[in-house]
């Protein structure tokens, strides 16, 4: 443990711009030895005596409860922070608020609409922040899908990832971590909804380290072709106008993952998706029930990732 942290250099991991491959692969490490630990009825009290505390502005399901759930199973303790019950709801601002949390928490995870606002908590707290979901950026939910392609396909570097939909915060999250650890991806999203050219940038400079090839196209046949993954996530994200969400559902259906659309991938694919999802819209029945899904696998490791990583922010030794 002492040794796995002279890895993880920052204090806060805002997206997976703030990992390096070797760090990545050190979480990816140690989530696969406290998963195999609790499946083996052993759960280590590695963080007693930490708290951790729960700032959401967004619902959650798989977010909370696996953060909740892991920091109790390495015998720490949680207090979950809804934005309405804080004086940030009656204009404390957000400096403010990360000073007086740093005083009594030992780290924070934040789940936000804007990503300026977890990005000014982790400046002005003195403790570590994990971006649990913004708008721009899913650190957490991009560990989980690389342990989960990692389980199922015994290794990272040189396979081939698809990503059908919307170039969204998980899309740009996913780049980056492909990138790092050499997965080639090809996304396929349509005209004005595609990933951040910064972040495509970023990526194909990290792709040239770990030979991944970054291509984005607009044809998800073209994305799906060969490919030992395939992944998307839902039209309709939270918090996105009503305007915007109705014009996604006249551009998107060519970008609906079905079992026609799955036939151009390897036969041994996998088809990934961060939940929650849309049936019928983003994803057939068929495929997220079918025999290549691993949603549910990959739900399952947002617990062993996230309890990985906060182990390593909190400094256990």
């Amino acid at each position: 443990m002492k040794t796995l942290r002279t890895y993880l250099n920052n204090k806060d991991i805002l997206s997976l711009q703030d990992l390096s491959s070797s760090e990545i692969l050190s979480i990816l490490k140690l989530a696969s030895e406290l998963k195999k630990e609790l499946k083996g009825g052993k759960s280590r009290q590695l963080l007693k005596g930490k708290i951790l505390g729960l700032i959401f502005q967004k619902p959650s399901t798989r977010t909370r409860v696996s953060f909740e759930a892991g920091m109790f199973q390495l015998g720490g303790n949680t207090i979950y922070l809804n934005l309405s019950d804080m004086q940030l709801s009656r204009g404390e601002s957000i400096e403010d608020t990360a000073r007086t949390l740093s005083l009594y928490l030992n780290c924070i995870i934040a789940r936000v609409y804007d990503h300026t606002d977890v990005q000014k908590l982790a400046r002005f707290a003195s403790i570590p922040v994990i971006n649990g979901l913004s708008d721009t950026f899913h650190p957490c939910q991009i560990l989980a899908d690389l342990l989960t392609i990692q389980e199922n396909k015994r290794k990272l570097k040189g396979l081939r990832l698809a990503w059908i939909g919307d170039g969204d915060n998980v899309c740009n999250d996913l780049l980056l971590g492909c990138a790092k650890t050499g997965i080639n991806i090809t996304t396929a999203c349509p005209k004005g909804y595609e990933p951040m050219q910064e972040i495509v940038r970023l990526a194909k400079e990290e792709g040239e380290n770990t030979e991944a090839e970054i291509i984005v196209t607009e044809d998800p046949v073209v994305a799906v072709k060969d490919a030992d993954a395939v992944a998307t996530d839902t039209f309709v994200s939270i918090g996105k106008d009503e305007e915007k969400n109705r014009r996604q559902l006249v551009f998107f259906p060519k970008y609906q993952v079905n079992s026609e659309i799955m036939k151009l991938a390897k036969k041994d694919a996998i088809f990934l998706h961060c939940l929650p999802a849309k049936r019928g819209w983003e994803v057939t029945s068929e495929v997220i029930d079918g025999n290549a899904s691993v949603v549910w696998h990959e739900a399952e490791n947002r617990l062993h990732v996230q309890k990985a990583l906060m182990c390593i922010l909190m400094k256990v030794k």
